[in-house]
């Protein structure tokens, strides 16, 4: 006991923020924890300072290198002591445009300029307990210079160099402009890079360069690549970057022409995957990823879609990473906002661990943690589950036109269905009456189950389909049938309501409280949810670089994903896939709307399954009639107006 503590003594005089106090007395056969950093510093008393970086880009093409601005908080106590303290980072264009959290805080300063108030509590929390907060303006937005490369090589570039100037390997500079460079010696060099939505996304993109010093990132409701924000296996959502580039330059920089030209010429309307978006998908690179990666994300998030942390989860796997992962059944939200208290301690302990260096052991908890209930909340040790196996779910006629079996049996050779694309149809429709037939889908459905089954993964759906006009669109969703109490996570706060209560993070100062709107969970009670979605352009069936022309009358096959998921279906209950046209309010339709023969024999849905195919009920359906309403997500205008993310 006396090495260790003498140990973690010479590493808190290096460091400066691991505060040693004398450790609890543990339980018999429980090992001693060491503590968490603790608030020893002074908030108010901080140095709050504004560094520029160089990005090594010209986009608003003025001959000048654009440089980012980094505005950064961190304890003086620990400067005039000599101590270094590492870097808790949020790279952002959102600081003066639609603002960040729940209350849509933004950046302020006072009258010479100096950042005074930090939006979310990582400053009030973290300053105290050693550490240093750096919020940077990505290239284009708030005070840095260029212009926005929605996830491009600039975007990634903007966090990335300032993560350099702090190990040394970068110049920043006290202004925008002048050449007196500033000293970044006060940093241990280690950073942590966290965010939500954009910023979260920029944190997976600069984990992908793998640049030294970067040690672990938190990404929430993040992007792992921007084609699959903007299309989805060759058809487009219907917004483009361009949109969202307007926003956060508030409302478009004059220089910016040039660069609003490119991302208009990239994002190909016809949902090919090309060079543009080739730039801004991290998924190949991620083998490259040298810190450890903490993910959050909503399965009811309907704007970054849940493949994201999918596919993303899984690269990292391949690639060896440390890897963490919580899933709610909310939609775009940030943990601090769903689970607070206990999300603030596990953050706390995973930066001490990373950057402080803390051996708490977090890395040895149960990997995953998941919501499977509002508020009820289960750990596993892995995820998915080791006894996971794909699952092939084959779709077969049933005794009416459209309504059919989904199972293990594989159709009879020759059979068929067929559905019409039709206007102002989509998941919502589709789903609601199970038991009446449709020309507008085709619906398969198991019979009651014996038992719980999970789905857990990312799937897919395989289709050999005959159109018979030259365009053809294909959607997918996974239903669950039966009553279930659910977090309402297609309402007004998607999972969440904001109380008039506040609760405080940490310390204060008359510019930065620290104190947030305490929130509450809102439910739904539902007889049925989409929980899986899928969509498709037939013409990008064998590549999605470039399409292969449709012949009406001619068939072909086509594998498209779904979303990843997390979902328990209940004994008793039923599962179904729908497959259908285009998704109303989620796709852009074909130029002629086709009827759609699918050869049942050939096509089945692929299903990440716990405890594999033996769950899967042989039985044939009963009646579907819902108990209650579904829970079926209409698309709200506005949030996708101009390609920009929800804001909370």
């Amino acid at each position: 006991m006396r090495a260790l503590t003498a140990l973690l003594a010479t590493v808190a005089s290096s460091i400066g923020a691991l505060t040693l106090v004398p450790m609890a007395s543990a339980a018999p056969g429980q090992a001693l924890q060491p503590r968490a950093s603790d608030p020893v510093y002074s908030y108010p008393n901080a140095i709050r300072e504004t560094v520029y970086v160089p990005t090594g880009f010209d986009l608003d093409g003025d001959n000048v290198i654009d440089r980012v601005a980094a505005d950064i908080v961190r304890p003086s106590e620990a400067a005039q002591q000599g101590k270094k303290v590492p870097v808790i980072m949020d790279a952002s264009p959102y600081y003066d445009n639609l603002g960040r959290g729940n209350e849509s805080e933004k950046k302020t300063y006072d009258g010479q300029q100096r950042p005074q108030g930090f939006p979310l509590f990582y400053d009030n929390y973290f300053v105290p307990r050693g550490y240093a907060v750096v919020l940077v303006d990505l290239a284009g937005t708030t005070r840095s210079e260029g212009c926005s490369d929605i996830g491009g090589k600039s975007d990634v570039a903007s966090a990335k160099v300032v993560i350099d100037w702090l190990n040394g390997n970068a110049d920043g500079f006290t202004t925008k402009a002048g050449n007196v460079k500033a000293s970044s010696s006060w940093s241990t060099g280690a950073t942590g890079m966290i965010g939500k939505s954009y910023d979260g996304t920029i944190a997976n993109g600069v984990a992908a360069t793998g640049v030294p010093g970067l040690k672990t990132i938190v990404p929430i409701g993040a992007i792992s690549s921007w084609y699959d924000y903007y299309r989805s296996d060759g058809v487009s959502f219907g917004f483009n970057p361009v949109g969202l580039a307007n926003t956060v330059e508030k409302g478009g920089r004059p220089d910016c022409g040039a660069q609003k030209t490119k991302l208009t010429n990239g994002a190909v309307n016809n949902g090919d995957y090309n060079a543009f978006w080739a730039e801004r998908d991290y998924l190949p690179n991620a083998s490259k990823v040298k810190a450890s990666v903490f993910v959050v994300h909503g399965q009811g998030d309907l704007n970054v879609k849940a493949l994201h942390y999918g596919q993303w989860w899984d690269k990292l796997g391949a690639a060896g990473v440390t890897r963490k992962i919580w899933l709610t059944q909310a939609g775009h939200v940030d943990p601090f906002d769903f689970r607070r208290s206990v999300w603030v301690d596990t953050l706390h302990r995973w930066f001490d661990r990373w950057l402080l260096g803390v051996n708490n052991g977090i890395e040895n908890e149960p990997r995953a943690t998941i919501e499977r209930a509002p508020d009820t909340w289960v750990n596993e040790p892995t995820w998915p589950l080791a006894s996971t196996e794909k699952v092939n779910l084959r779709i077969r006629k049933g005794q009416t036109a459209g309504l059919g079996q989904l199972g293990t049996t594989q159709a009879t050779p020759g059979s068929t269905e067929k559905f019409t694309d039709t206007a102002g149809q989509g998941s919502a429709n589709w789903a609601a009456n199970p038991n009446a037939a449709s020309t507008a889908r085709t619906l398969f459905s198991t019979g009651p189950l014996a038992k719980d089954l999970r789905i857990s993964g990312t799937g897919s759906v395989t289709v050999r389909v005959t159109p018979n006009t030259s365009t053809a669109h294909l959607s997918a969703v996974l239903v669950h049938y039966g009553p279930s109490t659910i977090r309402n996570y297609t309402g007004s706060g998607e999972g969440i309501s904001t109380l008039a209560t506040e609760s405080c993070w940490g310390d204060a100062t008359a510019a930065d409280n620290g104190c947030y709107k305490n929130t509450a969970t809102t439910t739904a009670n539902v007889g049925l949810e989409v929980f899986s979605r899928g969509w498709a352009d037939l013409a990008n069936s064998e590549s999605l670089t470039s399409q292969t022309p449709i012949v009406p009358g001619q068939a072909r096959t086509m594998t498209f994903r779904l979303a990843s998921t997390d979902h328990v279906i209940p004994a008793g209950h039923r599962l179904a896939v729908i497959i259908a046209g285009t998704d109303s309010g989620r796709i852009v339709a074909p130029a002629n709307r086709p009827t759609v023969t699918i050869d049942l024999a050939r096509s089945f849905v692929t299903l990440p399954i716990v405890g594999g195919a033996a769950t899967v009920p042989p039985a044939a359906p009963d009646t579907l009639t819902p108990d209650l309403p579904g829970h079926l997500p209409q698309l709200d205008p506005a949030e996708h107006s101009n390609g920009d993310f929800v804001r909370r």
